[in-house]
């Protein structure tokens, strides 16, 4: 009776046997799981996913195990912040997500005008986007949005889920989550930085949230760039959104586009120390 075989990706399995075979009839010498894990670990990681994992059996094991994606992240640097949490059954996710860490706001430096950003308050003569008036210590930074003589003010809630963040993941995990953001004053007129960064629940309730005291500059001031950067650690459970509000105003109150200039908004998940 002839055995029947299920094929995968030019490679066959026999429902009676272990070992995988080719869809030509020749077997697969099994290799030991260290040599086999040993390759893999000298592959690109989407390969290893996407391909290596889908060959037969005794690759998808390897492909799967905690060990090798654990291994992995010890050979590319990605360490854990703090030791007591293990990503328990989930190395694999902490791998990419450290390996993909990335700014999470859209459109931070103004270049598609205000798309992905909710506009709060648009008071004097509303959010305009310009130069700086200063280079930025980011030469990608081209552009900025600059506030008028009253509160402007914009916002973005990032949805963590949708980002590939999962519930389970942050809640046990509760990987850090930093903030930063640039702001600067025009030289010649006093204006007023504003910044509240929110951790929210599934029904948007703030579970934890940094909102520092407003920033005044004075008239006649260098108009340099400065960084706002802040860190959430041990927020416990049940973030699933973040909530980021930026703006402010002039305080002259002089028609046109004197006030607080904002731009290279960033939010990141931080599974991993900073290398």
């Amino acid at each position: 009776m002839k055995r029947k075989t299920r094929p995968i990706m030019g490679t066959s399995y026999s429902v009676n046997s272990p070992s995988p075979i080719r869809s030509s009839g020749e077997p697969v010498i099994p290799l030991p799981l260290d040599i086999l894990e040993e390759i893999f670990l000298n592959l690109p990681p989407q390969y290893v996913v996407c391909v290596c994992r889908l060959v037969c059996r005794q690759w998808k094991v390897v492909a799967d195990s905690e060990s090798f994606w654990r291994e992995r992240c010890r050979r590319e640097g990605y360490h854990l912040r703090d030791p007591s949490r293990v990503p328990s059954n989930n190395w694999r996710l902490f791998y990419f997500l450290s390996k993909k860490r990335r700014n999470l706001i859209k459109n931070p430096r103004a270049e598609d005008e205000f798309q992905g950003w909710r506009i709060l308050d648009n008071g004097g003569n509303q959010w305009k986007i310009e130069e700086p008036m200063v280079e930025h210590s980011n030469p990608a930074v081209k552009k900025n949005f600059v506030t008028s003589y009253s509160w402007c003010r914009k916002e973005q809630v990032i949805d963590l889920m949708k980002e590939g963040y999962s519930p389970s993941f942050m809640d046990e995990f509760q990987p850090p989550i930093r903030i930063s953001d640039w702001y600067a004053p025009r030289w010649d007129c006093g204006s007023i930085y504003q910044i509240s960064v929110q951790l929210l629940d599934h029904e948007q309730d703030i579970l934890q949230e940094f909102s520092p005291e407003l920033l005044s500059f004075p008239q006649w001031n260098d108009q340099q760039w400065h960084q706002m950067e802040y860190v959430f650690k041990d927020y416990g459970p049940g973030v699933r959104y973040v909530r980021f509000t930026h703006g402010g105003k002039d305080t002259q109150f002089w028609a046109g586009w004197y006030g607080i200039r904002v731009t290279e908004s960033c939010v990141e998940i931080c599974p991993a120390l900073d290398s």
